[in-house]
């Protein structure tokens, strides 16, 4: 009897020695794709994904259809990647107490997003806060979740916070930095930045200051935020001309709703620097959502009264073009306005905050969703 043929006797290769699976890239502005922390057992019927092991083609192609991709971006030039949403912290011990903030800080970073944002100041101006409520929070959760390594940390620095307790003059960033590190259980911030223009103090002590908390590794880069399209340009030439930290952000107030604050001047200055853009406000105080159509709907939330301003024919047109665009999608107006702030020029990550589990996952959808053309131009035209 013939013995079995050389083919059958080869033996296969451990998996250890076989080429590893590599994730596709998206141009050179963008990192490999994140399979957004996939379980060792996905939540599909008949796939098991074993730690160390392959998975077939065709495993993959299902997993793909149903788990979400998160492609990555560039802040600036500070060489940190982050996924295309921001979480906003400042209703953290605000309209949302710490239990609830954990349950959104977990969904989040589940999900395989990163960059989360807040400020000494938050939240200062509610009844009883006295300021870096949402940063104590954020470190507690920090704590107990174990989950400082998997997160782009971003806080700011300027705002009152005291009596003579504010501004950019290096006492008073030195003063502050060492008080967010404390709240936030950390030895560094990822993302430090002027929380809005200071003109009364040098650039070139402001910028020095950042510098030497850079050098010293308690931050590893710096961003402005409600900076003139003149200020930041100076800023940058500042840095530029003296060998200091360069500002590799700008958080602006932008959305569909407010475009003549960062339009054409600012994002400009944005695109041929290479700052990335982090915009706060990105849902206009929920008023993109959708929530906010009359007045009488404006006492549903605390944050309400932001929106009575877009009550006017313009914002109605907006929401129709969200509306039309949603139907259109079988999305809603919430993930449609942050797909067309996310894919604007510039736009590295738009900061969202939510207040719920639900509130969450249309932020993310919004950040998953890609417009066309057709659905561009009208929310362009509805907005100009």
């Amino acid at each position: 009897m013939r013995g079995p043929s050389r083919q059958a006797r080869k033996t296969p290769k451990k998996h250890s020695e076989r080429a590893p699976l590599e994730a596709p890239r998206n141009g050179p502005h963008s990192s490999p794709y994140s399979l957004a922390k996939l379980p060792r057992r996905v939540p599909f019927p008949n796939i098991n994904i074993v730690e160390g092991g392959l998975i077939s083609g065709s495993v993959i192609r299902s997993v793909l259809q149903r788990v979400r991709i998160v492609k990555f971006r560039k802040l600036g030039n500070s060489g940190i990647e982050v996924a295309p949403l921001a979480l906003g912290g400042n209703v953290f011990g605000w309209t949302i107490d710490e239990a609830t903030s954990f349950r959104v800080l977990d969904g989040f970073v589940d999900a395989g997003f990163n960059l989360i944002d807040t400020a000494d100041v938050y939240s200062r101006w509610a009844p009883g806060n006295q300021g870096g409520e949402s940063e104590t929070i954020l470190g507690r959760w920090f704590q107990q979740s174990g989950n400082r390594d998997k997160v782009v940390l971003a806080t700011k620095v300027g705002m009152e916070v005291g009596p003579q307790q504010s501004g950019l003059s290096r006492k008073h960033i030195f003063w502050a930095v060492e008080r967010s590190l404390q709240r936030l259980q950390t030895d560094r911030i990822d993302l430090y930045q002027s929380h809005k223009d200071d003109p009364e103090t040098p650039l070139e002590e402001t910028l020095g200051a950042f510098t030497e908390l850079v050098e010293q590794g308690k931050v590893r880069a710096i961003g402005a935020s409600n900076y003139s399209a003149e200020r930041l340009s100076q800023a940058l030439q500042v840095s530029k001309g003296n060998g200091l930290a360069v500002y590799q952000t700008l958080q602006p107030h932008y959305n569909l709703a407010e475009r003549a604050l960062f339009e054409p001047e600012l994002e400009t200055v944005c695109r041929e620097a290479g700052v990335g853009v982090i915009p706060y406000y990105s849902l206009a105080a929920g008023f993109l959502t959708g929530k906010y159509r009359s007045e009488a709907d404006l006492g549903k939330s605390p944050r309400g009264q932001g929106s009575k301003k877009y009550l006017n024919d313009r914002g109605f047109a907006i929401l129709k073009a969200l509306d039309d665009v949603a139907a259109r999608t079988k999305t809603n107006p919430t993930q449609v306005a942050l797909a067309w702030l996310a894919n604007r020029p510039t736009i590295a990550a738009p900061i969202a905050s939510a207040t719920s589990l639900e509130q969450l996952n249309d932020l993310i959808a919004g950040a998953s969703l890609e417009l066309d053309a057709e659905a561009t131009a009208q929310l362009d035209q509805a907005s100009a």
